[in-house]
């Protein structure tokens, strides 16, 4: 009996909808999730690149143009530039620039063509001729960098940040990267997390020659990153017309591109700080405390200004009156009203298509189905078609340590996400 019940009361909380079960890495016939600048840059919830040449080959025509406002890493872009389609692609995160840039600029330089390792000699003479010192605007630094540590890389980035080449933001990026190996935080998790096994590496460091191994090992980083914008190059992108900004708060925007689609895969309700994940990088790069403590508190759902938006969804508020806790309460309401408000606005300037990538979450041991809310709002208010939802088995994940699967926003426990939806919805 109980069981039944149980039963029963999934389906109260589910819409009866087109669903197609899917692997999108066996759906396209693609090297990795990492080939080429897919591999760049560990980004947390990335885009496989697989899904979004899915959508381009199947859905849109090259003359389509389409628009990812929760970019991220930037896939959309990478993936559009081979389709040969126009782009924008936005985020809140500054970081969506510099790895865009980092590509692009490299890709247009003579870098490719010519003996690379001529190239990383000369840029480590260059950060090697210490002529100043450039220290992070972050009050708690000494937290992340033993001293002498910190002191060597102020005068690295010194030189770093006054680099004239065509390729500066891609030796930026590769010294990030060996600068958060040179820190106390983990590597292995995108949040940034100071572990007892990043420090006991950083107490053995410091036993060694760990300078030179510094540059060794961004001359190894610089390399690998040549060799990644290589391999995308063989896949022959295009110029395209494109938009690539960081630092967008959606919710202050008046006025969104023109576009045939949207292709985004939004922040999930269990897995968000994501300008924490990268808030050692940033301020390396020099943004202020100030402003980085602003683009936090911007993310969905922590901000404080939560859009007064009607959900048109049976599922969303019969599940708003079943969570019996506060927090995980507010958190749901404020990531629903912020989204679909974000969502409705940006599809008023959207031809044809709106497809949108997010997977389930759980408030204690209620599943919330976001991509079915989403599906549901959007036929409510007449304008869209739901053609189908791709129904896709999670391979791998990193955002959380799966010890202890907290929920930033709630402080509670979650359940790991098993797999993600792609919805595709077509205007009427």
């Amino acid at each position: 009996m109980l069981r039944n019940l149980k039963i029963l009361e999934q389906m109260v909380f589910t819409l009866h909808i087109k669903k197609e079960q899917i692997s999108f890495r066996n759906s396209y016939s693609f090297p990795s999730t990492t080939y080429g600048v897919f591999g760049l840059y560990s980004y947390p919830a990335k885009f496989i690149p697989q899904v979004v040449f899915y959508i381009l080959e199947q859905f849109l025509s090259k003359e389509d143009k389409v628009f990812d406002p929760f970019a991220g890493f930037g896939t959309v872009g990478f993936v559009s530039r081979v389709k040969g389609n126009d782009y924008f692609v936005w985020d809140l995160n500054p970081m969506l620039e510099l790895i865009h840039n980092a590509v692009l600029n490299a890709l247009e330089s003579k870098i490719l063509k010519r003996d690379y390792k001529t190239f990383i000699a000369k840029i480590l003479r260059e950060l090697k001729n210490f002529k100043g010192e450039f220290f992070p605007n972050w009050s708690n630094i000494d937290y992340w960098f033993p001293q002498e540590i910190k002191d060597f890389l102020a005068k690295v980035w010194f030189n770093a940040h006054r680099l004239e080449i065509k390729e500066k933001e891609l030796v930026l990026l590769s010294l990030l990267k060996v600068t958060r190996f040179f820190s106390y935080s983990d590597e292995k998790i995108h949040k940034l997390y100071k572990s007892k096994k990043a420090k006991r590496k950083i107490e053995q460091l410091l036993k060694s020659d760990w300078k030179n191994l510094f540059f060794s090992k961004l001359s190894q980083e610089l390399e690998n990153d040549i060799i990644k914008i290589f391999e995308y190059s063989k896949l022959k992108p295009n110029k395209v017309y494109y938009e690539a900004k960081g630092g967008i708060d959606l919710l202050k925007v008046k006025s969104f591109p023109l576009a045939d689609a949207i292709i985004t895969s939004p922040p999930y309700l269990q897995a968000q700080e994501y300008i924490r994940s990268t808030k050692l990088e940033l301020f390396w790069l020099g943004y202020s405390e100030n402003f980085i403590r602003h683009l936090s508190s911007r993310e969905i759902p922590y901000r404080k200004e939560v859009p007064d938006i009607s959900i048109q969804s049976d599922i969303y508020e019969k599940i708003l009156n079943k969570i019996d806790h506060s927090k995980v309460l507010k958190t749901t309401e404020r990531y629903f009203k912020s989204l679909i408000f974000l969502l409705e606005n940006i599809s008023k300037n959207i031809e044809k298509y709106l497809f949108i990538f997010v997977g389930h979450s759980y408030a204690g041991d209620i599943r919330i189905p976001i991509d079915e809310i989403i599906v549901e709002h959007f036929l409510n208010k007449g304008n869209w078609k739901h053609i189908v939802t791709y129904e896709d088995t999670i391979k791998a994940r990193k955002m959380f340590n799966t010890k202890n699967l907290i929920n930033p926003a709630t402080g509670k426990v979650n359940k790991r996400m098993e797999k993600e939806y792609l919805i595709v919805l077509r205007r009427i």
